[in-house]
């Protein structure tokens, strides 16, 4: 399979990096930063920042864009929508909102890595309505019923 990228911003490519995995396991291709200058993400607030790109997802798949984790952990910034679904007939730009946690605010640079973009396949199944769900071990137990 290939994914195709528009490019949208004349930095991709030469100031900032096209997408790219940046381990040969990494599930994600890494999105960048494409601004002019500093963005901050205030403490307790957000910012939408783009990517300087556009992709052609294939059909039956999905793209899952997600915050990169050390952004999360370390710096408590997370997408402003959790996560972001790219359908495979959007052909726009992918921009990332952020959200900033802490009390302190987060300043992203031009080429920072942003998110993470990873294909999966997508099924339609088709909905049925019954009367009852078969029955499982766990049932309807769920928000920290199987344990800590």
């Amino acid at each position: 399979m290939k994914l195709q990228i528009k490019i949208i911003s004349d930095k991709i490519g030469k100031e900032i990096p096209l997408p790219y995995y940046a381990t040969d396991g990494a599930a994600g291709l890494d999105l960048h930063a494409c601004i002019d200058g500093p963005v901050v993400v205030p403490a307790g607030g957000e910012a939408f920042i783009s990517t300087g790109i556009a992709a052609a997802i294939p059909e039956g798949y999905v793209g899952i864009m997600a915050v990169r984790s050390s952004m999360g952990i370390r710096h408590g910034i997370t997408m402003t929508n959790g996560i972001g679904v790219i359908d495979s007939d959007y052909r726009g730009p992918m921009s990332v909102g952020l959200h900033n946690y802490r009390g302190e605010d987060y300043v992203v640079e031009p080429g920072d890595r942003i998110a993470q973009l990873v294909v999966v396949p997508v099924l339609h199944p088709e909905v049925e309505v019954v009367e009852e769900l078969p029955e499982t071990a766990r049932g309807t137990g769920g928000f920290g019923s199987t344990g800590r």
